[in-house]
């Protein structure tokens, strides 16, 4: 603390002593960056990517897992607490998961820079629009990770290199996809490129010119599918590269199981699963016996769903809808018919014309899972201040090591129901 506030520093780990530059300055807090460790924590370790003093992904590699989700677990609490005026009854353990090669989804940008040499595949440099110049990436599959240099490489010879912004990553169990984002047509010269690297890489190529729905596969036309497993419910859920799908496949598995466990889906009740996606919740569901109801704002991920569930032997169990859930109201609500239970999957912006809308009796257990602290504690604030829940449980999943990204799952139930 300098002049009675707060400064928070990055680089620096709890109970060091630390020689740091101020680079910003609010009325109540600073921000300071670290410039020398004179006394390391025990929690220190050197970091294993070369590119970490550069790149702007995983900026806290430097501390030990521990303590990362440490961090998070207390982050989570202190939200809950300050936003929401909420306190879990019951700390959930962390949920662990691979700290490298765990990055099932990415998305890297593109740059030609001549006086680098030529092309830069990778993430941006930290606190920059400028692209990290790196050869590999210690989070992204070994696979993956390898294929950057060649990537460089074959961009360079295509004619569009200046008009090829970014390439999305998209991995499955047994194949990856790569979305080029060419805002040119290819000239056949480049589509033989692209066809070529396809062929030595075994990457599945697929081409976007416009916007998300304008994706489509280039090379091979039609491939495999993409799709991933949670072997607990002997699921497989298919999905195209343009999806959205978690990015680490093991915590993934972790939180569904756990969820499933917190919700205790069982024969003969009808539970509700909003912002279902691809079914990655709903499936689980129905093979415990529940009847489900996913409801979903994207058309296609409802499309997807209902594929799912055919494919996995669930259409009897699972039923699925289209509606724009940040608008509904409680008689939009009611239209879903009898809700026993409920899991909640909202993006960052969280779920609260939802809660809003929940009757005073209804679901009487609610598993709410969460991407942004923020939104689950004003969320919660909602549920136990003025619908009559309470927050039974609350931890957090480390869905992204090494970022500041915090996932959560949190269980709230009517008085007189237990976990």
């Amino acid at each position: 603390m300098t002049d009675g506030k707060v400064v928070f520093v990055e680089g620096a780990l709890p109970g060091e002593i630390v020689l740091a530059d101020v680079i910003r300055r609010k009325a109540s807090y600073e921000i300071a960056r670290s410039v020398a460790i004179h006394r390391p924590s025990s929690e220190r370790r050197e970091p294993r990517c070369p590119h970490f003093s550069v790149c702007g992904g995983c900026v806290t590699q430097y501390a030990q897992p521990r303590l990362q989700v440490a961090a998070k677990q207390r982050w989570l609490e202190e939200t809950l607490s300050r936003i929401g005026g909420v306190r879990p009854d019951i700390i959930l353990p962390p949920l662990y998961g691979p700290e490298w090669g765990y990055r099932h989804r990415a998305r890297l940008t593109v740059r030609h820079i001549a006086k680098k040499g030529g092309v830069l595949v990778g993430f941006h440099e930290r606190r920059s629009s400028f692209v990290a110049d790196m050869d590999s990436c210690e989070v992204l599959p070994p696979a993956i990770s390898a294929l950057i240099p060649e990537l460089r490489t074959m961009v360079d010879r295509l004619s569009i290199r200046d008009r090829l912004p970014q390439i999305e990553v998209a991995v499955g169990d047994e194949i990856a996809a790569l979305v080029f984002r060419n805002l040119a047509p290819l000239t056949a010269a480049d589509e033989g490129v692209l066809k070529d690297f396809g062929d030595v890489s075994g990457a599945w190529i697929w081409l976007q010119p416009a916007g998300p729905e304008s994706a489509h596969p280039f090379h091979p036309a039609s491939g495999p599918r993409l799709d991933y497993t949670l072997p607990e419910f002997d699921l497989r859920i298919a999905f195209l590269p343009t999806d959205f799908t978690q990015v680490n496949h093991a915590v993934n598995r972790a939180l569904v199981s756990r969820a499933m466990k917190l919700l205790d889906p069982r024969a003969g009740e009808r539970i509700g699963d909003m912002f279902c996606g691809l079914g990655n919740f709903a499936l689980p569901i129905a093979v415990l016996g529940a009847e489900v109801h996913g409801v979903e704002g994207s058309r296609l991920l409802v499309q997807r769903a209902r594929e799912n569930a055919v494919r996995n032997g669930l259409a009897g169990r699972a039923s699925f809808a289209v509606a724009n859930l940040f608008t509904v109201s409680r008689a939009s609500l009611a239209e879903f018919g009898r809700l026993d239970k409920l899991l909640i999957d909202p993006p960052r912006e969280g779920a609260l014309e939802l809660v809003k809308a929940l009757p005073d009796t209804g679901a009487g257990r609610i598993v709410y899972i969460s991407c942004h602290p923020a939104s689950l504690a004003r969320d919660a604030g909602v549920l136990v201040k003025t619908k009559g829940y309470r927050l039974s449980a609350a931890g957090i999943a480390n869905m992204f090591p090494h970022t500041a990204h915090v996932e959560s799952i949190a269980l709230f139930e009517r008085p007189g129901s237990r976990i």
